[in-house]
């Protein structure tokens, strides 16, 4: 068997460790045995807001320089946020290439550093879906919906909600 790259030594550590003292609220691990680079998320809906009691499936996708590169994260099926493309693709400082942010929306400690970790990735996503930026949205319509039109943003994500939960 090859030697494991400095990517997968580290993932396997970062399994290792969310395994042993999983934060409330996220299940997430490889795919598969043989490839470290695909994880499944499970994230509960945070508390006291739209999305509390669904379970929400997401992707994370490592790159072969992981933690010099950050992963990329994609809810399945998407979900309504402003901070989650129409794709499911998820838009947070973290997941953000280090260095200078070229449209000066985020402070280069916002980004992705390789000092990052999945928890911290997972624990940044469940906030976020508690506290959206509407700032630099990623979904526009979401945005517009959260700002102007709260009660059916929130009726739209009770839907998605149910539905997550097979409903």
């Amino acid at each position: 068997m090859p030697p494991k790259s400095t990517a997968q030594r580290r993932l396997a550590k970062e399994y290792q460790q969310l395994s042993k003292d999983r934060p409330e609220g996220i299940l997430a691990g490889p795919v598969r045995e043989d490839n470290l680079f695909v994880w499944e998320c499970l994230l509960a809906g945070p508390p006291d807001t739209a999305y509390e009691y669904g379970v929400f499936r997401a992707v994370l996708t490592f790159p072969k320089d992981y933690p010099l590169a950050p992963p990329s994260m994609k809810f399945d099926p998407p979900l309504l946020h402003p901070n989650i493309y129409a794709d499911g693709s998820v838009c947070i400082s973290i997941l953000h290439a280090p260095g200078n942010d070229p449209l000066q929306y985020e402070r280069s400690e916002e980004r992705w550093s390789p000092v990052q970790s999945v928890e911290k990735i997972l624990l940044s996503v469940m906030s976020m879906l508690a506290e959206p930026n509407t700032e630099s949205g990623a979904n526009i319509d979401a945005c517009k919906l959260w700002r102007h039109d709260r009660p059916a943003f929130e009726r739209q994500v009770h839907q998605q909600v149910r539905r997550s939960l097979g409903l």
